[in-house]
C-alpha cells in the first residue's frame, strides 16, 4: 500500500498547506520507554502454517490488492511542495528489474487478509540469527488496531508463482510507536517465518544485510511489487537515485519514484551493487503525499527499528 491517509489532526487543512501544530513525533535519539517491540503470534503451529500456505493459491495471490485500495476513499494527505535532488544519469524512477542477482530471490511479495479482503505488500529476507526474518512496513503487519491474519512471504514472486516457496509468519512484530499510534516515523515491521520442508528461509533464498542509524541523503535503490496501475504486481520493480529528508510531517527518506500501491514494505538499499543484486537494507517503502505521485518516502531505520529487528532474530 502507498499510504495516502489523512490523519485526524490534519482534517480541514487547505490543499498545499500543512499545519504542524501537532506535528508527527520526531525520530528519537534512542529507544523510548516501554517495550522495544510489540509482537503477535501468527501461524505458530504446523496446522495453522499449512492452512495459510494452502489458502494462498495462485489465483488468490494474483487477485490480492494493495492495502490502500482497501481503505475508505478520500483518506489522503494534503498536497505538499517538496524539492528533491536533481535527477542524475543512471537514475531509475520505476522500471522492471532485469539484471538478476540476489535481489530476485531475497525480495518478494507479502500477502495477508485485511478486514476479510486479500491484500498485498512487499518485503525482504535479511540476515538474522534465526535465518527467518522478513523486513517490511509496519502497516504491512498491522493496521487500524489489528494484526493481519493469513500472513505469508513469497520470495521471488512471479505472476502467481512461488518459485522459492510460501513462508507463513509464525510471529509478527512492529515498533511500539506504530502499534500505539501508527506514527509514520516508525512505520516498520518484521515477520519471523516458519521453516518450510525443514529448512530456514535464508538458507533457501539467501539474505540481504541490514543496517541502522546510517547517514541520510545518500543514493539508494528501492524495490517492490507495485500492484496498482500502471503496474499489476506480477514482477519486481525498482527505483534508484539520490534521496532527501522529508521536513513536512516526518523525518523519512524521500526519493523520486513512481512505484504504486503494493510496493509498501519493499526494501531501500544503501551501497547496492547492480551486478550482484546485493546491498544493505536501510529503509522500507512507507507512504506518498496525496497526488504527488512522483515522490515516495521510506522509514528511517533508527534505534527503534533496530530494537524490533534484534527482538525478531532471537525468536
Amino acid at each position: 500500500m502507498w499510504r495516502s491517509r489523512s490523519w485526524r489532526w490534519l482534517a480541514g487543512a487547505a490543499a498545499g498547506v500543512v499545519s504542524l501544530t501537532l506535528a508527527v513525533v520526531p525520530v528519537h535519539a534512542g529507544p523510548v520507554g516501554g517495550p522495544v517491540a510489540t509482537t503477535h503470534q501468527a501461524a505458530d503451529t504446523p496446522e495453522s502454517a499449512a492452512a495459510v500456505t494452502e489458502y494462498w493459491t495462485p489465483g488468490r495471490m494474483r487477485d490480492a490488492v494493495p492495502m490502500e485500495m482497501n481503505l475508505p476513499a478520500g483518506q489522503q494527505l494534503p498536497t505538499a511542495w517538496l524539492t528533491p535532488q536533481a535527477a542524475q544519469a543512471g537514475d531509475q524512477h520505476g522500471g522492471p528489474w532485469t539484471a538478476g542477482g540476489e535481489v530476485v530471490k531475497t525480495v518478494g511479495r507479502v500477502f495477508f487478509t485485511f478486514e476479510g479482503k486479500q491484500a498485498s505488500c512487499s518485503g525482504a529476507a535479511v540476515t538474522s540469527a534465526n535465518k527467518s526474518v522478513v523486513v517490511t512496513a509496519g502497516h504491512c503487519v498491522r493496521m487500524k488496531g489489528n494484526w493481519h491474519p493469513d500472513w505469508v512471504f513469497v520470495p521471488g514472486y512471479v505472476d502467481g508463482n512461488a518459485p522459492h516457496g510460501k513462508w507463513p509468519a509464525k510471529q509478527l512484530q512492529a515498533t511500539p510507536q506504530w502499534t500505539a499510534k501508527e506514527e509514520l516515523n516508525f512505520d516498520m515491521g518484521v515477520a519471523v517465518v516458519n521453516q518450510v520442508d525443514g529448512k530456514n528461509l535464508t538458507d533457501v533464498v539467501g539474505a540481504q544485510e541490514i543496517a541502522f542509524n546510517e547517514p541520510r541523503n545518500q543514493r539508494m535503490h528501492s524495490f517492490g511489487y507495485p500492484a496498482k496501475p500502471p503496474y499489476d504486481g506480477a514482477k519486481l520493480i525498482y527505483c534508484s537515485g539520490g534521496t532527501f529528508t522529508d521536513i513536512l510531517l516526518t523525518r523519512d527518506h524521500g526519493m523520486r519514484c513512481n512505484q504504486t500501491g503494493g510496493a509498501s514494505g519493499g526494501p531501500w538499499f544503501l551501497r547496492f551493487d547492480e551486478a550482484t543484486g546485493k546491498g544493505v537494507v536501510n529503509s522500507v517503502n512507507s507512504f506518498k503525499y496525496g497526488i504527488i505521485s512522483f515522490l515516495m518516502f521510506g522509514t528511517y531505520f533508527g534505534n527503534e527499528a533496530k530494537a524490533v529487528y534484534e527482538a525478531a532474530q532471537k525468536v
